[in-house]
């Protein structure tokens, strides 16, 4: 398994536009665009920022993941994404590794394929693996 990078780290707000007023207003950070994941029921704020990216990830329905995270452990930091050469070989060097998944395959995410470490398997932290396209 290759890690290229620190791909982006996603943060969970309440209200992207509210979330602006910190990253993009005070810090001085650029907003790239915002993208709605209908299958996932998310609004995504892309911020550049270096080699990496926030990701400000607002829910559009209470039900959802990122809906039920929000309600239970409130704003803040979700997960960190980890960009990788080959996707398929990073499960299967974990798997025989004995490291925690979430789901057995990859999904379609904003840049490419992705898929989960359980935070149980990294010391509490969600790490998202992608292969961007």
């Amino acid at each position: 398994m290759t890690i290229r990078r620190i791909d982006h780290v996603a943060i969970v707000v309440e209200s992207l536009d509210q979330a602006l007023t910190v990253y993009r207003d005070a810090l001085g950070l650029s907003l790239s665009h915002v993208e709605t994941l209908p299958e996932q029921n998310v609004r995504i704020g892309f911020i550049p920022a270096g080699d990496s990216e926030i990701e400000l990830l607002e829910p559009t329905n209470a039900d959802s993941g990122i809906g039920k995270y929000l309600a239970k452990r409130g704003e803040g930091l979700h997960h960190i994404c980890l960009e990788v050469d080959d996707i398929e070989t990073s499960l299967a060097d974990l798997k025989q590794r004995g490291v925690e998944l979430i789901g057995e395959s990859t999904q379609r995410g904003a840049h490419g394929r992705i898929a989960f470490i359980h935070p149980k398997g990294a010391h509490g932290v969600l790490i998202e693996l992608v292969e961007r396209d």
